[in-house]
């Protein structure tokens, strides 16, 4: 009997219920809270130099403590170590909703950073190590894959239903149904094989490295938007994360038990996935900000209204990782289906490159969101699948880990640099029309779409350039006999199936 069916679960999909939920409450929490922000504001009386904290604090804990998280999941176990990340991330948001001032909300939303950083890599590793099959594998992570694209643009949705018919505290008291539901189903039906565990002792120096450095790239990215690039603070902090960084590498090449093993990113197929996936982020969280402040100041929707405006985007995404991504990538090479779709959403990109102040929803912004919401979709499934391609099962985690901390580093990356973009090119359109402008109002609204299409454009590009690397640098996944996905480079024996007994 093949090595492989020994770990076959017959509540395998049961599982996936719980994993891809407790999966969309960390993802929703990236954005949920941002059309929420200014009633929160409001209420507790935050000033404008700390509101950035509400979402910065969380980016900083998830992003620094992932590659942590990780490796707490191949050494603890990833069904205790989710079990812990739900609950922690569950009282974090009780909290949260319950705060009565600014700092007990920057707590709360640091602590839901930290159990997320748990949370994130242990719900995608049970994936790699219960589900065998290529072929269901590859439909267990379409529905990953899509939540993992789709999830942000729900908690957009989400937080504008709470917030202008509820109360901004309820964009945190929805987290905790999540995890209740999350944690019984985990308890009741998630099994994982002991033999994938890495029990060798944890590296500290790694962590502390690691974590140090993730925590000021992260932490420089955002006082780039505030204090701009140039900034003695800022140069500062990128100059100490990339010597902390080029530390930990060095120090994760000599020590006996890593805390992210070199072999992990070094394969050609990892590698290229988390540097597309990274890019992929950084473009859209980009789109994300922009369109959200355009709706609502230039098309003045309302919160529900701009939540909903998005949903289409989701539909696509849903489309093309469930109904394209899974169904082709047993049958085609994983590049065939992240290349054209990193090019696909781009072209939806270069549609919203387009927007002016009277611009039609279901003329343009509509398509622009199919289109990306489509290339998104089909691009996210194989990426997830191939993120623990060939990698041996005590390292599950930490290669989870890693397509997580792309995904957030690319996040905080991408807020920062198209925003900084954006406000450079309003400010250089309104002084070069001030002469000729008619209204104010109508001009600061001209510069404002200008500035976001102005960004929009550097998105597209972006994501062109994710299309070039996953093209390039994935060549996994080759069709064999018309059949299974086989691998190919380093751990190309285990079929890009990371659950073979050692």
């Amino acid at each position: 009997m093949p090595e492989t069916a020994q770990y076959v679960d017959p509540r395998r999909w049961k599982a996936l219920i719980f994993i891809a939920l407790a999966q969309l409450m960390v993802v929703l929490d990236a954005t949920i809270v941002n059309i929420a922000l200014p009633s929160a504001q409001a209420d507790l009386g935050i000033s404008d130099g700390n509101r950035q904290w509400v979402i910065t604090a969380y980016a900083l804990a998830f992003g620094g403590l992932l590659l942590f998280g990780g490796r707490i999941a191949d050494l603890w176990g990833r069904k205790q170590t989710f079990i812990v990340g739900l609950l922690g991330f569950a009282a974090a948001s009780a909290i949260g909703g319950a705060a009565l001032n600014t700092g007990m909300l920057l707590g709360a939303r640091a602590l839901q950073g930290v159990f997320g950083a748990l949370l994130a890599p242990s719900a995608l590793s049970l994936l790699a190590v219960m589900f065998t099959d290529p072929k269901e594998r590859a439909k267990a992570f379409g529905v990953f894959g899509a939540i993992a694209g789709g999830g942000g643009a729900v908690g957009l949705i989400l937080g504008g239903v709470l917030t202008e018919y509820m109360d901004w505290r309820w964009t945190f008291f929805v987290n905790i149904p999540f995890a209740i539901v999350a944690v019984v189903g985990a308890v009741a039906v998630i099994r994982e094989p002991v033999e994938s565990r890495n029990s060798s002792r944890l590296d500290i120096p790694g962590v502390i490295l690691a974590t140090t450095g993730l925590v000021a790239l992260v932490y420089g990215f955002t006082r780039a938007e505030s204090d701009g690039w140039t900034a003695g603070l800022t140069v500062g902090l990128f100059i100490a994360a990339a010597v902390l960084l080029l530390a930990f590498v060095i120090v994760e090449s000599r020590v006996k038990a890593p805390l992210l093993p070199l072999r992990v990113v070094a394969d050609r197929n990892r590698g290229g996935v988390y540097a597309s996936l990274a890019l992929a982020i950084i473009g859209m969280f980009g789109l994300f900000l922009f369109l959200t402040y355009y709706m609502q100041i230039v098309k003045g929707y309302s919160p529900v209204k701009t939540g909903f405006a998005f949903l289409p985007m989701v539909a696509g995404m849903i489309t093309g990782s469930t109904q394209i991504g899974a169904r082709l990538m047993t049958r085609v090479p994983a590049r065939r289906l992240m290349g054209p779709g990193f090019l696909v959403a781009s072209v939806g990109m270069l549609l919203l490159t387009q927007i002016d102040l009277d611009t039609s929803y279901p003329m343009l912004i509509l398509p622009g969101f199919l289109l990306l919401g489509l290339g998104m979709g089909t691009a996210f499934m194989p990426a997830m699948s191939l993120a623990t391609h060939g990698v041996e099962p005590r390292d599950a985690g930490v290669a989870s880990a890693m397509v997580n901390t792309s995904q957030q580093v690319g996040g905080a990356i991408g807020t920062a640099l198209l925003n900084t973009i954006a406000a450079s090119a309003t400010t250089e359109y309104a002084k070069s029309h001030a002469a000729g402008a008619t209204s104010r109002k109508a001009l600061e609204l001209q510069s404002m779409v200008h500035g976001y299409a102005s960004a929009i454009w550097w998105a597209v590009g972006i994501l062109v350039l994710a299309a070039v690397i996953a093209i390039t640098l994935v060549n996994a996944g080759q069709p064999e006999n018309g059949g299974a996905v086989a691998g190919s480079g380093d751990g190309a024996a285990e079929d890009a199936i990371p659950v073979m007994a050692h």
